[in-house]
C-alpha cells in the first residue's frame, strides 16, 4: 500500500511540474508523454510476464527470456547500444539473439528515419566549425561516460528506473537534469561571450 501511495504521489509531483508549462499542455507533448509512459509500461509487461519463464529447461532456474541481464527489463538505450554493436560484430555466432533492448534501439533508430522522411523533415547535418566539433565530441563523452557510470540514461535511469522507485534512479535523474541545467548554462555562455 506504501508503494502504491509513492507511486501515485511521484506521479502527481512530476505530472504538475510539467503540466505547469503551458507549452507542454499542448496535444503533441501529451500524446508523446502517454506513449513514452505506455510504450514503458509494455516493456514491463512483455519482458516480466510474456516472457517469463519459471524454469527453464536446460538449468531449471527462473529465467526471463529475451533480454540481456536475464531479468525483467524496460526501455533503456546505453547497454542495449553496446548489445546491438556487439551483434552487428559477431552476427554468425548463433547464441546471440535479438533482445528487447536491442529491438528497442533497432526500433527507434528505424521509426525515427521513418517519422523523418514521411514528415519531409529529415536533413542531413554537420558540424558548423571546429568549435561545433569540439562541443560534440565532448559532450558525447560526456553522455557517455554518463549513461555508463549511472547505469542507463534519461530512458533507462529516468522513466524505466524511476517508475520501479529506486533511489539511485531518482539520484540518476536528479543529476541527469542539473546536468542538463549545466550544460544549457555553458551553451548560452558561449554564445553570448564568443
Amino acid at each position: 500500500m506504501l508503494q502504491l501511495g509513492v507511486s501515485i504521489g511521484t506521479a502527481l509531483v512530476l505530472g504538475g511540474f510539467c503540466l505547469k508549462d503551458r507549452e507542454f499542455r499542448r496535444t503533441t507533448p501529451l500524446f508523446g508523454a502517454s506513449a513514452v509512459g505506455l510504450l514503458m509500461v509494455c516493456a514491463w509487461w512483455v519482458s516480466g510476464h510474456l516472457g517469463h519463464l519459471s524454469e527453464d529447461p536446460t538449468t531449471l532456474e527462473e529465467v526471463f527470456l529475451a533480454t540481456n541481464s536475464r531479468r525483467m527489463e524496460a526501455f533503456s538505450f546505453v547497454a542495449p547500444a553496446a548489445y546491438t554493436l556487439e551483434l552487428l560484430m559477431f552476427w554468425s555466432d548463433a547464441t546471440r539473439v535479438v533482445t528487447i533492448g536491442i529491438a528497442a534501439v533497432l526500433g527507434m533508430t528505424l521509426g525515427s528515419a521513418l517519422v523523418a522522411l514521411t514528415s519531409r523533415t529529415f536533413r542531413w547535418e554537420g558540424f558548423r566549425d571546429v568549435q561545433d566539433t569540439a562541443n560534440h565530441l565532448v559532450g558525447g563523452s560526456l553522455m557517455g561516460f554518463g549513461g555508463v557510470t549511472a547505469m542507463g540514461c534519461t530512458i533507462g535511469q529516468g522513466i524505466a528506473g524511476v517508475s520501479t522507485l529506486a533511489i539511485g534512479s531518482f539520484l540518476t535523474l536528479a543529476a541527469l537534469i542539473a546536468g542538463g541545467w549545466l550544460g544549457m548554462r555553458w551553451q548560452y555562455w558561449q554564445i553570448e561571450h564568443l
